[in-house]
């Protein structure tokens, strides 16, 4: 990636949870940079730190220690108002589960995303961008799994976020939905230049990324840059 300075740089953070007497060391000593416009998948089973380390870098949660850095903004060091401006400016975040309003339709759950932004994507346009034009009017209740997490996605993308976290986005969803789902980040990355990580425990997804971070035990395992990244069609799941 380009020599200049990184989107995010994270130096020797440790996150520790303590619940009563016992303390469980979620992140140990990571170390890392994301650069502006990069797809990055980070990977990693269960219990190894990938979703403390987005939750870090998206301002949902501080670090124990160490340094955390997002362009000019102190991510260690800031407090809540400072941290809820961090995310209402510059991220958007993609879970797992769509977490959409049920009485809302498609276009009114961006809409109302879209209202905290200060210059958003008409509802309207977000969504096109993830193919449900012709599903603006449609409840949650009317949309299939994959569906959703496209409205989740166009929401997510309605404040024209600089960063796009995304903790599992294809983990309630069959492989021909999950592929479809996965275009549509490839695209908001190469088209909006969106800087994108994708945490998951799917290897086969790292194949879509211009690096793949390996996470165990709370710290970076190995780092891997690909010569190519392959289309979500070409994903073996």
């Amino acid at each position: 990636m380009p020599a200049t300075s990184p989107a995010f740089e994270a130096v020797g953070i440790t996150k520790v949870y303590r619940m009563g007497e016992v303390e469980v060391h979620a992140l140990r000593g990571v170390s890392l940079r994301i650069w502006d416009g990069e797809f990055v998948v980070i990977l990693g089973p269960s219990g190894s730190g990938k979703s403390t380390l987005l939750n870090v870098l998206g301002g949902l949660d501080a670090p124990s220690a160490g340094v955390v850095r997002y362009r000019d903004h102190d991510l260690a060091r800031a407090d809540d108002r400072a941290l809820t401006a961090y995310r209402r400016e510059h991220v958007g975040f993609v879970f797992q589960f769509y977490n959409l309003v049920p009485s809302l339709t498609a276009r009114e759950n961006v809409a109302l995303a879209a209202e905290i932004a200060t210059d958003p994507l008409p509802a309207e346009e977000a969504l096109g961008r993830v193919g449900l034009s012709e599903r603006l009017d449609h409840f949650p209740s009317q949309l299939s799994g994959g569906e959703q997490q496209r409205v989740a996605i166009a929401r997510a993308i309605a404040k024209r976020p600089d960063v796009l976290l995304c903790d599992e986005p294809t983990g309630a969803l069959d492989a021909a939905t999950g592929r479809s789902v996965l275009e549509v980040l490839d695209r908001v990355n190469r088209e909006l230049g969106t800087t994108v990580a994708v945490i998951t425990h799917n290897a086969s997804i790292g194949g879509m990324a211009d690096r793949v971070v390996r996470m165990a035990d709370g710290r970076i395992a190995a780092e891997i840059r690909n010569e190519r990244r392959v289309s979500a069609g070409e994903i073996s799941w």
